[in-house]
């Protein structure tokens, strides 16, 4: 690969795929970027507005080898397009599979084909499934406990398989729960916030002891941009802030920031598979010289902020019944 990098992210216009967008124009400015996005419910073309006189946007499914060659040659590609949503996946577990398997597929044979120099499958620590003491590492058998972490497990050991018999460039990314801007209101964090805000009960399945390591999402996009300039291929990284907290004191904490009463959390029916704890040796990713930028708290605060000023970017979400799940 020369010096300038034509970088493919699919996805790139979701949750993570935007924020990490942002990093690529802000840390590699003279790289050209390639956004893939189907903009489904969580895709959003608005999230890239702003963008849109520096990249080249391109709208299409990586299920669909046509929209996935449109994009032309590249020297590096960052799989983030997938479906994540752990209760959808439950209700309709057959999105999942297209999308996160066999997309992934699609993606792997283009960049055989295409001699990619670098392939980032973008994972989660949730392959691993549930453990109540110590960290998962990367070399641990995976034990998903959901369709959703099922078929990220599939696209990662397909991602693995291209490695082993392609000799295809790949390194997975495997992160703790994100949170951050742009995140779509139907994960725990910006459905907390904007309930609190509109003074609306907080959900909280069962009684909220389940732990996760939250990551903020700017941290995350620093590691992957690590992994895709220095992981060595074939290699599964995990990224984590080592920040645990249970979600009851998530709560607790953004209606603190928020200054909203207690008494608006309302605990609910547990969902099936809900696993417990999930926690991960980091001690790769800091091998190469990364470690998170800032604590929980303080990047919770800078998250509850920008939901409050950015209302815009969330109302119109409200009106599809998304944060009152």
């Amino acid at each position: 690969m020369g010096d300038r990098m034509r970088i493919l992210v699919t996805g790139g216009a979701g949750f993570i795929g935007t924020n990490f967008v942002r990093h690529l124009l802000a840390y590699r400015p003279d790289d050209e970027v390639v956004v893939l996005d189907k903009l489904t419910y969580a895709g959003r073309r608005e999230n890239l507005q702003d963008l849109l006189d520096r990249i080249t946007f391109v709208k299409g499914d990586i299920t669909h080898p046509r929209d996935v060659h449109a994009v032309g040659p590249c020297d590096a590609i960052l799989n983030f397009a997938a479906e994540t949503h752990v209760d959808r996946s439950i209700t309709d577990a057959g999105v999942f599979v297209r999308t996160d398997v066999l997309g992934t597929h699609v993606l792997l044979e283009y960049a055989r084909r295409m001699e990619v120099g670098t392939y980032v499958q973008i994972s989660t620590d949730e392959v691993y499934g549930s453990r109540e003491t110590g960290s998962f590492r990367e070399t641990d058998a995976l034990d998903p406990s959901s369709p959703y972490s099922a078929s990220k497990a599939g696209a990662d050991h397909l991602a693995l398989a291209y490695f082993k018999t392609y000799d295809l460039p790949v390194c997975i990314t495997r992160s703790s729960n994100n949170f951050g801007p742009y995140q779509y209101p139907e994960k725990l964090i910006p459905v907390l916030i904007i309930r609190a805000l509109r003074e609306e009960p907080l959900p909280i399945y069962g009684k909220g002891e389940n732990v996760r390591d939250w990551l903020y999402v700017e941290d995350n996009c620093t590691a992957v941009d690590l992994v895709l300039t220095k992981g060595k291929p074939g290699q599964v990284y995990n990224i984590a802030s080592g920040e645990e907290r249970r979600n009851i004191d998530v709560a607790r904490l953004v209606l603190s920031m928020t200054g909203r009463p207690e008494t608006l959390i309302t605990h609910v029916t547990d969902r099936p598979g809900h696993d417990y704890r999930y926690s991960l040796d980091t001690t790769k990713i800091r091998d190469l010289g990364w470690k998170p930028g800032q604590g929980f708290e303080k990047a919770l605060d800078r998250t509850v902020n920008w939901y409050r000023q950015n209302e815009g970017w969330w109302m119109p979400l409200i009106g599809r019944d998304v944060a009152r799940r």
